[in-house]
């Protein structure tokens, strides 16, 4: 299987690098930052210009990255691009499930004036409860999956789950003919 993860976190890192089945390819764009230590080296890569071919990869990672890119949209058909026909992927963000509709507001540029509008000095945005509407607009099939809620109370606090958050799982299920807006 071959596994993209963009901003590798390193628990992840550490599992996915030493397992002989998965081909993986952890990328961001500042590589420097992961100084895991692993075999595996984490490659610089634009998740709106993702270096690899059309429908190269079985599984994609891209957890809590999305909201800092201020061209989203390219960066979802990116990713929708580099995936395989029947690949998934698990896309995670920030989402305000009182929000409607994604807020976002690109005349906000300080850090301070980010924090208190996004919740992070970094975010140029907070998603809504379109997040799954936008991630469809490029053509994933998306499952919206309470997967926190199969554990226990217990387990919840204890590995520190976020009750609120949803697991988005994304499906390429059709390939579609030149929608990715470039050749590779």
């Amino acid at each position: 299987m071959r596994l993209l993860h963009f901003a590798p976190e390193k628990v992840f890192y550490g599992i996915f690098s030493e397992m002989p089945e998965i081909d993986y390819f952890p990328c961001d764009l500042h590589p420097n930052i992961y100084d895991y230590g692993g075999k595996t080296k984490v490659r610089m890569a634009d998740i709106t210009n993702i270096p690899f071919p059309n429908d190269y990869f079985d599984f994609i990672l891209c957890n809590h990255v999305l909201e800092h890119i201020p061209e989203d949209a390219l960066a979802m058909s990116e990713l929708y691009r580099v995936m395989k026909p029947n690949g998934m992927g698990i896309f995670q963000v920030p989402i305000d499930y009182n929000r409607d509709t994604t807020y976002e507001d690109f005349s906000i540029t300080s850090p301070k004036a980010r924090l208190k509008a996004f919740g992070r000095r970094n975010h140029v945005r907070w998603y809504g409860k379109d997040y799954k509407e936008r991630l469809k607009k490029v053509g994933f099939e998306v499952t919206e999956d309470h997967f926190v809620d199969s554990f226990s109370k217990e387990d919840q606090f204890k590995f520190g789950f976020d009750t609120t958050e949803l697991i988005y799982l994304c499906k390429k299920t059709l390939w579609k003919n030149n929608v990715y807006g470039r050749n590779m």
